[in-house]
């Protein structure tokens, strides 16, 4: 097998690494991978490459031809103004197996091939004074970790797929390749998290390694797995069963087992405990909870972070989710139930459902107002004298998160109305869909004019989501015990909210817990997976989605602008949606491929 090696070293900057002697002996697009991973440093070219398959989820559209996070858009977090883009396609029920995202496939094929062959290759690989059995093992572990996440992000989508477990050449009769059960990929991934954690260090002490795998890292996408094979999409559910494939296989799990909630606490609960041992904690570094949860995102590999993704000096985001005002695309656009949702700043739910007609069921003990305008600035800044009154009192995380009609941001107010500097009135393709602007990792020191950035990560494991994960599993196997209050109160308080009150039962524990994964995992591709694991997407992905009316206004107090309006209406097909279907062309190519269910 050969490859055309120059183009990995490229990728990474190590072409100067590269002796002249050697490179004089054969042209390096003949150097074969047995001759590469000789040399030290090309094997970890190798296995830096690896990490490229990662997928850049910091994009939420299909950019540049590729769709690496559809997810964030087809829940009902977010919308967008342009209707070709795949995640449209999502939104109305358009999407098939000819028109699907096929990268998600392929690239996470491409990366677990890399690990493959690098896992073949690597033990020709010399020892030296610097290059010891213990780096040796720690890459090991890394490929492993890379291996099991490439396949969690298969089966999270399609549920079981082929185990590829050895290098596969161009020449091999790729027909032999069948789905593997949802229970064999599970197995397979946590052992191979298992491996990982017994050779990779828990927590980066040299900001070199930057980027690279952890223990950490490995105990918690374990964590996720679990809970989500504890879910009622992977645990025993009805529609799946009767899911067989050409030899009569059944694909996925036949019999619902409770003991599976458990399974996943402890595994969280570990991944918990060593992180924290190691020095992993809540990002608390300001006093202001506005402040802590803006700056969790900004603040690269911060104390909260297990692991992330580099993603190099970028402004998509910034151009997305800026108003026009700011040289943005105003695209970026959280819905209004997503607003809705969150709490009042005393923790109180300020509206507890919706009419048939899409008018809020408002709790009047909350405090929340739909109507009128803010008569004074509030003393700490978080809005600004004539704002809706529907934006004021609301809690932290509110106010890092969301852009409104009126809210300061940078340096100037937001103009969202019709007529206003960052309306409708441009025409065009960039247009604000819904009245709101993402706010959450959205970074305002860059300048779009100036082609100012920032450098960005993308944070794949953080704590609290574990914290939220353990409450959950704990939950469901033994009901609301200490410590599921425990866990979810450090994430309210950290927030700046109140605890959750006592005495709650099992069921209203649960939802209590669902809402704060909305809240506290917000545009983070959380919403998308746990609505579809908890089997409630026909609820949320389908239906009217509501944004203020951005197609009149002509000042901040114009009443027509704040009149809830059905943006669009979505369809979600259940169970159908539920899964992704497997690109058809890879279905050609293997007729013995089964499709995913119901597609």
């Amino acid at each position: 097998m050969k490859i055309r090696f120059v183009v990995v070293l490229c990728l990474i900057g190590l072409l100067g690494a590269c002796k002249k002697s050697f490179l004089d002996k054969q042209p390096d697009e003949s150097i074969t991978i047995e001759e590469a991973f000789k040399k030290r440093n090309y094997a970890e070219a190798f296995l830096t490459d690896a990490y490229a398959s990662m997928g850049n989820e910091l994009y939420f559209t299909d950019y540049l031809g590729t769709s690496p996070n559809p997810y964030v858009i087809a829940s009902d977090e977010l919308n967008i103004p342009w209707p070709e883009k795949f995640e449209k396609l999502m939104n109305k029920g358009a999407w098939n197996p000819y028109n699907v995202a096929g990268q998600h496939w392929k690239n996470m094929f491409e990366g677990i091939r890399k690990c493959n062959i690098f896992l073949k290759n690597i033990p020709i690989t010399p020892l030296d004074a610097v290059f010891t059995q213990a780096q040796k093992n720690r890459w090991i572990g890394e490929a492993r970790f890379l291996r099991a996440f490439y396949y969690f992000t298969l089966i999270r989508i399609y549920g079981g797929v082929p185990l590829v477990k050895e290098p596969v050449a161009l020449t091999d009769d790729f027909t032999r390749f069948k789905r593997n059960t949802w229970d064999e990929c599970v197995d397979f991934i946590v052992k191979e998290c298992d491996t990982a954690v017994t050779v990779l260090p828990i927590k980066l002490t040299d900001d070199r390694d930057i980027g690279r795998a952890t223990a950490a890292a490995a105990l918690a996408l374990k964590a996720r797995l679990l809970l989500y094979t504890a879910s009622p999409l992977w645990n025993g559910n009805p529609d799946y069963r009767n899911v067989v494939d050409k030899d009569g296989v059944r694909l996925f799990t036949q019999q619902q087992d409770d003991n599976r909630w458990a399974v996943a606490a402890e595994a969280a609960k570990e991944c918990i405990d060593k992180c924290e041992a190691a020095g992993y904690e809540l990002f608390r570094k300001y006093p202001d909870p506005i402040k802590n949860y803006q700056q969790l995102f900004l603040e690269n590999h911060n104390t909260e972070v297990l692991f992330a993704r580099n993603c190099g000096v970028d402004g998509v985001t910034e151009k997305c989710a800026f108003p026009g005002s700011k040289g943005g695309w105003n695209g970026y656009n959280p819905t209004q139930q997503m607003v809705d949702a969150y709490e009042m700043q005393d923790g109180k739910a300020p509206i507890t459902g919706y009419n048939t007609d899409g008018s809020p069921k408002i709790d009047p003990a909350s405090g929340y107002v739909e109507a009128g305008f803010a008569v004074a600035d509030d003393p700490e800044g978080r809005w600004l004298k004539g704002v809706r009154m529907m934006y004021t009192n609301r809690e932290p995380r509110f106010y890092a998160s969301i852009n409104f009609n009126g809210g300061y941001f940078i340096d100037r107010r937001l103009e969202i109305w019709y007529s206003g500097a960052d309306g409708q009135y441009r025409g065009g393709r960039d247009y604000n869909t819904t009245g709101y602007l993402l706010k959450k990792a959205v970074d305002p020191t860059v300048n779009i004019s100036q082609g100012k950035f920032s450098l960005k990560t993308w944070i794949f494991f953080r704590l609290a989501e574990l914290y939220l994960d353990y409450a959950e599993a704990l939950n469901e196997a033994q009901g609301p015990v200490n410590d599921v209050y425990v866990f979810v109160n450090k994430i309210r308080d950290r927030a700046g909210l109140p605890a959750l009150p006592g005495g709650l039962s099992k069921e209203a524990m649960r939802e209590k817990i669902r809402h704060e994964r909305r809240i506290e995992l917000s545009f983070e591709t959380h919403r998308y997976f746990d609505c579809h694991r908890w089997k409630i997407a026909a609820q949320t992905e389908g239906g009217p989605v509501y944004g203020m009316n951005i197609t009149t206004g002509t000042a901040l107090n114009d009443e027509s602008f704040y009149k809830r309006v059905v943006v669009e209406t979505r369809v979600f097909q259940a169970p159908k949606h539920y899964l992704f279907p497997i690109p058809q062309s890879e279905i050609d190519k293997n007729p013995n491929l089964l499709q995913s269910p119901y597609w």
